[in-house]
Order: structure tokens, then sequence, then C-alpha cells
């Protein structure tokens, strides 16, 4: 007997009768075979604002990236017959004090915040899950010695190492300092992993993997991490906001992305002195700082109703957008 969804755990047959309550999580036939990616998929694309935070990141993106093709000036270039300039059809954003083109100087600045933040953001959450499944899985000594590293790098003042070690990486690749905020960004996550591998691992479906004989790094991949990937994807997004306005805060104050290169953080330095009498140099840096971390909390918000649809937004999403009919009874 084939059964239609008219409600939430509500199903009536399909050649008549009463409706029947069916426990919440059974498959009918309509929603037989679709994967957890499909469903993950199909409630991330009911968020709106996720769906516009995602378009916002990938157009600021792919501007940042391809404006060198259509921009007409690149952005270690100069203008010395125009010092100071407001925006015109020569130069979009304006000039700088010593006639640099400023909207090819926020693309670039544009460009390697993103990329530093979403970078950091990857990095951060790889050396989490790794520490934290690890030490929760395995426990003993494993699990002292991983927090040890991991107690001793939170008592440390993160923000001052940085800023001491980021002026010698001058002339080096910015990769390394993506390395270097990476490795100050992932403690307190692991800790989080640490608390809920423990508890996932006395799950049944884990003890039945470890009676079949799975090793412990399938088990690690296969169960524990998929588990707790709704709180893996919450803070990567707040990893890469935080990371794009620490980046941005430390390149202020000179610690951070070094000359020649630029960051939207040496470009609000920069333009902050002579932000009212030429607000061109500041505010079009600051407006885009602002819509990158916005956009990146919207995107993350929608990856955490999606991938918990028990979360808040999830619930009021799957309420409004549940239709329900009676059906009479034969």
């Amino acid at each position: 007997m084939t059964t239609t969804d008219v409600g939430a755990g509500t199903h009536v047959p399909s050649g008549g009768g009463a409706p029947v309550e069916v426990p919440l999580g059974t498959p009918t036939n309509e929603t037989e075979g679709i994967t957890r990616g499909r469903l993950v998929l199909r409630r991330f694309l009911r968020n709106r604002l996720a769906l516009v935070g995602l378009l916002t990141l990938v157009l600021l993106y792919a501007l940042s990236l391809l404006s060198p093709l259509f921009a007409p000036w690149a952005y270690n270039e100069y203008d010395y017959t125009a010092f100071l300039q407001p925006p015109s059809p020569s130069h979009w954003f304006g000039t700088s004090q010593i006639g640099e083109d400023v909207f090819a100087q926020t693309m670039r600045g544009l460009q390697k915040s993103l990329t530093i933040g979403l970078l950091t953001g990857l990095i951060s959450i790889i050396i989490a899950s790794l520490v934290g499944a690890s030490a929760g899985y395995f426990g003993g000594w494993v699990d002292r010695g991983l927090m040890w590293v991991v107690d001793l790098l939170l008592v440390l003042p993160s923000f001052l190492i940085i800023a001491v070690i980021s002026p010698a990486l001058r002339g080096s690749s910015w990769i390394l300092f993506v390395l270097l905020l990476g490795v100050f960004a992932w403690m307190i996550t692991a800790r989080i992993l640490r608390g809920m591998t423990m508890t996932l691992r006395e799950r049944e479906f884990v003890k039945a993997a470890k009676f079949m004989g799975a090793p412990s790094s399938l088990i690690i991949r296969r169960h524990i991490l998929p588990n707790m990937a709704s709180l893996m994807i919450i803070d990567v997004t707040i990893t890469v906001g935080a990371t794009i306005l620490l980046e941005t805060g430390l390149s202020y104050f000179g610690f951070g992305v070094q000359p020649p290169d630029v960051s939207l953080g040496t470009l609000i330095r920069d333009g902050s002195n002579a932000a009212v009498t030429t607000p061109w140099l500041f505010l079009f840096a600051g407006g885009l700082l602002v819509i990158s971390v916005l956009a990146v909390n919207f995107v993350g918000d929608g990856l955490r109703d999606a991938l918990d649809p028990n979360s808040r937004g999830g619930r009021r999403r799957s309420k409004s957008g549940r239709k329900t009919k009676k059906v009479p009874t034969s």
C-alpha cells in the first residue's frame, strides 16, 4: 500500500481511507531515494538570504579576479596627471594622492582579503577536525597530548604573535601569512569537536563499525566527521568572516599584508585620514568589507539550516513551506 504525504508525520493511503500517523523520518514514495546531498541542496535553495549571500560572494570574487581584463588601469600603475581626483569615466573610483587608480586597488585588495579568509577557514577546519576527532576518539595519551598543545596555543596572545612575526615575512609569499593565521584559528573548534566525538563514539553505529573490524581512520572519516558537519560548516563561515576582519585589522596597523601588495585593510588605513575630504579613498573599501562579511554570514546561516533541519531557521522555513490539506475519510 502506498501513501501520500499531507503534513508533518501524516500520510493517507492511496486507495482512500483515514489519514494515518507515521513517525517523522519514515520514507514515503515521494522522498524515497532522495540522497542527503539533494535534501541539503533543496533546503539551502529555499533560503533567500543564503542565496543572496552566495551570489554576492561569487560576484565579488569573480569581479576582483577578472577586473584586470576590463579595468583601464592596473593596481600598480600611476596616472601622474590625476592626483586625488573623484570618480570619473577614466577612473571609476577616483585616484589616490599619488595617482593610483582606486578601483584597481580596491579590486586587488578585495581579492586578497577574500582569498586569505577562505584559505584560513579551510586550513583551520582541517586542523580542528583532525585534532578534535582524534583526541575524542582515541582518548588516553593521544587526548592528553593533543589537548596540551591546544591549551598551550590558547594561552598565547595570538594577535601579538602574528603582529610580531608578519613583518618578518615582508618580501615572502603571502601564503606564509595565511598559514600563520590558520595556526591560531582552530583551537576552540578542536575542543568542541573533541567533546562531540566523545559522545558519538558511544553511539550504536560506531560500536557496530568497530565490531565489524573497520579501521579507526575509516570510522572517523565515514561516521564521526559527517555527524559533525553542521558545526564544522558553521565554524568555517565564522572563521572566514573573522579572518577577513582580523586581516583587515592587522593590515590597518601595518602588520598584515605588506607593500607593495594591498588588501582592504591597507586601503582603509590609507583612506581613513581623508575620509571626510576625499571619501572615495575610504568608502569603497569599507563598504566592500561590510558586504563581504555579511554575505559570508548569510551563507553560513543557510548552510546551518540546510544541514540541521532541527535548527530554528530550518523549522521555520519547513513550516512555512509545507502545504497541508484535509483528506476526506471514506
